[in-house]
């Protein structure tokens, strides 16, 4: 039920009881928690020996401003350069994005880490959080690129995470920071921002991120404290029968549901399937809110495993990858980019 964050480098002593914990499924990295790719494939391997086999490890790498592992892993392009290119040539920005994909989730499979939360299906419409992180502005074009992205990610054995549902970039408030409110009626939602996701869960994605955003044209609760847009809309309308996860409840826009442990159960009672507890002081609270609740769709998680990875050797010993790195590197490096 819940994916927690640690403090460090390596597993504190008070860390080893989350990862034993009933209601724990794993573990999100972050940039505190990584030095070099030794240190990241001892850290995967410490958290399954000491939690089992079965924890997820996760991490946020998308690329551009959003990519916790840097040094030692290829330099990401913000998905942005992708849009970009599909502006002049569609079909290179596909086989861009594709390759993107592949070698964001390879690097990661080859150090022990499950999945990463991507890709970003927002609009690029103007919103403080997202930014560079959405692939363009047009509903067509950003789904047909996450698409690409999805196959790209499944070429490379990992689940992919569509975020952040129902939309994020077409308000303007950061959720980090503030709550938000997206006035628009469904139609337009629908329209829009919900083309890229309907269109990447008809291609079998694993699992979709929750907006802290709130729609009151559908609830008045965020989307992933809100039955309507989780039950109705994303399992119901859309027919999406993956993993629902919340976003960090400790994000300044998920207060709206009160303390910790109220974020935990809210999230849980409109049906996300995970909750992000992504910051080491809310994890022993949180864990408390789950105890003795069992999950209600285990196997929904199952997906979410990363299949067998390539190791780090047999990534650097290939031709193709050389290739397909130089290709999405080069974006940052185009004039046109500087």
């Amino acid at each position: 039920m819940l994916l927690i964050g640690l403090a460090g480098l390596e597993i504190a002593e008070r860390e080893r009881a989350w990862l034993v914990a009933p209601g724990v499924a794993g573990v999100i990295l972050f940039a505190r928690n990584y030095a070099d790719r030794a240190q990241l494939i001892a850290l995967c391997e410490s958290i399954r020996e000491i939690g089992g086999e079965q924890l997820l490890i996760a991490v946020d790498q998308e690329g551009g401003p959003v990519q916790r592992f840097r040094t030692g892993f290829t330099r990401l392009p913000a998905l942005a350069r992708i849009g970009e290119v599909h502006d002049r040539d569609p079909s290179e920005a596909v086989r861009l994005a594709e390759e993107h994909a592949w070698v964001m989730a390879s690097e990661l499979r080859a150090c022990g880490v499950d999945f990463s939360f991507a890709p970003v299906a927002d609009l690029a419409r103007g919103n403080a959080a997202i930014g560079m992180r959405a692939f363009h502005a047009d509903p067509a074009v950003t789904a047909e690129l996450a698409a690409a992205y999805v196959r790209g990610m499944h070429l490379a054995g990992m689940a992919a995470v569509l975020k952040h549902f129902p939309g994020h970039g077409s308000v303007a408030a950061d959720t980090h920071k503030a709550q938000a409110i997206d006035p628009r009626p469904l139609d337009a939602i629908s329209r829009d921002d919900l083309r890229p996701f309907a269109e990447c869960i008809a291609a079998r994605v694993e699992a979709v991120m929750m907006a802290h955003v709130v729609y009151p044209a559908v609830d008045a609760h965020p989307a992933g404290y809100s039955r309507a847009w989780i039950g109705e809309i994303l399992r119901g309308e859309l027919g999406f029968a993956g993993a629902a996860i919340s976003d960090d409840i400790s994000m300044a826009a998920a207060g709206v549901a009160g303390g910790v442990a109220e974020r935990v159960l809210g999230h849980l009672d409109a049906g996300c399937d995970l909750v992000l507890a992504c910051f080491p002081d809310v994890v022993d609270q949180a864990i408390a809110a789950v105890a003795g609740r069992a999950p209600a769709h285990p196997e929904r998680l199952l997906p979410l495993r990363g299949a067998i990875g390539a190791s780090w050797d047999s990534l650097t010993d290939n031709p193709q990858r050389d290739r397909f790195v130089a290709r999405i590197t080069a974006l940052d490096a185009a004039p046109d980019n500087a």
